[in-house]
């Protein structure tokens, strides 16, 4: 009985890699193929957050943590200097988000309720990130010019991504049963 639990623990570590892996290069080509820089702090708004919260929110926070810092594979080719921020920041975006859907949907029974929710906290630790890195190195009121456009990147996620979500649980039913699992 051990046994098949250990193989069924390293199938489930194998597809979570694989899966991290993809959406990691989803994100870096996401954030890539549609940004508007943001001349100010030399940052930019983008789509990748969408597939930061589409990972977290299927796959939980592994996977959401590795897609989340996909998004410095952009940065080094965009936007060099935000590289190490975004790979702490995004990272950890994505490990909250697919953390706290698990958390809370433990609790509330309303699944597009918990992914608000999971993706607004995920989002203001995005949002202060960015904000306490720009200060230091542009000052507060800089810093603060970009508040408004990270705020308007992440309800793009949200609204993206909670949609796309229930479609995936729509069409593929049985992956419900993947989302017990890793809870």
């Amino acid at each position: 009985m051990q046994l098949k639990s250990f193989v069924k623990e390293r199938k489930l570590a194998s597809f979570q890699l694989a899966v991290a892996a993809v959406f990691a290069a989803l994100v870096a080509v996401a954030t890539m193929t549609f940004f508007i820089p943001i001349p100010a702090t030399s940052g930019y708004f983008n789509f990748g957050e969408t597939f930061i919260y589409i990972a977290a929110l299927l796959f939980g926070p592994f996977v959401g943590l590795i897609a989340g810092a996909g998004a410095a594979i952009s940065d080094i080719m965009i936007s060099p200097s935000y590289a190490p921020v975004t790979f702490i920041v995004k990272a950890l975006e994505g490990f909250f988000v697919g953390f706290l859907i698990k958390k809370f949907n433990r609790k509330i029974k309303n699944f597009t309720l918990c992914a608000t929710i999971a993706i607004l906290i995920g989002g203001f630790e995005m949002i202060a990130g960015y904000f306490i890195y720009e200060t230091f190195m542009y000052g507060y009121a800089v810093a603060l010019l970009e508040v408004p456009v990270n705020i308007g990147q992440m309800l793009m996620g949200l609204i993206i991504a909670v949609p796309i979500m229930h479609a995936v649980l729509h069409v593929f039913p049985q992956f419900k049963n993947y989302l017990q699992e890793i809870q």
